[in-house]
């Protein structure tokens, strides 16, 4: 039990990271960035190029997958996002451009690296014992560990830069109120195009933190998209704590699950769990009704 309740805490930092952006997006601008996943998978092959194939150190490809994610969201942002916003009557219009930049960048992925699936080389070596393997201790490999630590600093900055910069300030601002926070001088063109490429970059830079352990391939998106969806839901959608508690209650539920069943009989039972906890709860744990 040991060992699955550390591959859940593992899963859980990264997850909440991936929650994060998918939250910030949708609580600065009422999208649902069904291309998440695919941001994801793109900053995953960043780092799949610059560090397992032409050798950079990971810790220049890592930021590197952040920054491309980050120009990418500010390009999505710009030429897609807010042109629709601005002249849409209608919500579905803002939700079919954003399924559609997802098949675009699955597409082109498709298109452009294969479906072969890629792994790195380990960044570290190593492994924490905890007590005899044999009799229930557990094993926290460095590279996982690396993983874990980066994705929690990843977690404190950005909630630090959030709560402390003026920046921050004004992204909680058009959050909250984007009427009022023009009305204050705040630039909302841009703070919206910041916060999409804050969202877009979180998921590049976890994309580059998993690649280390499961490598990656052009049909992950997806699935990790359906997973955003599942933790802002459980905690309820643009909530930040909501994000990471979500984040953090998926890992744990994956990893225990793998652990006793099947992993597809595993989900079966997370969707089924997780609609009749919206039955109850449909806000989610911290959500509130929008409107």
């Amino acid at each position: 039990m040991a060992q699955v309740l550390i591959n859940g805490a593992v899963l859980g930092c990264v997850y909440a990271l991936i929650a994060l952006g998918l939250t910030m997006v949708f609580s600065i601008m009422r999208v649902v960035n069904f291309a998440h996943g695919q941001m994801y998978m793109l900053g995953a092959f960043v780092v799949y190029y610059l560090y397992g194939e032409y050798g950079a150190p990971f810790f220049v490809a890592l930021p590197a997958a952040a920054a491309v994610l980050g120009v990418v969201g500010v390009l999505f942002n710009r030429f897609f996002f807010q042109p629709v916003l601005a002249n849409a009557t209608r919500e579905e219009n803002s939700m079919l451009m954003a399924v559609g930049t997802a098949l675009l960048l699955e597409n082109l992925a498709l298109t452009v690296f294969g479906e072969k699936q890629r792994g790195v080389p380990p960044v570290v070596d190593g492994a924490f014992i905890f007590g005899d393997v044999a009799e229930g201790g557990a094993i926290l490999t460095y590279p996982n560990a690396m993983v874990a630590l980066l994705a929690v600093v990843a977690i404190v900055g950005l909630l630090a830069f959030v709560q402390y910069t003026r920046p921050g300030r004004a992204l909680r601002a058009v959050a909250q109120d984007k009427e009022a926070a023009r009305l204050q001088g705040v630039d909302v063109k841009a703070t919206t195009t910041l916060g999409f490429a804050i969202g877009a970059a979180l998921a590049g830079l976890a994309g580059g933190l998993l690649v280390t352990t499961y490598g990656v391939n052009s049909g992950v998106g997806t699935n990790i998209s359906t997973k955003a969806f599942i933790m802002i839901m459980i905690g309820g959608a643009g909530v930040t704590q909501g994000a990471i508690v979500g984040g953090v209650l998926l890992g744990f539920a994956e990893a225990i699950g793998y652990d006793l069943l099947p992993g597809s009989v595993t989900y079966l039972l997370i969707f089924v769990a997780m609609i009749v906890f919206l039955v109850f709860k449909p806000n989610g744990l911290y959500g509130k009704p929008w409107g």
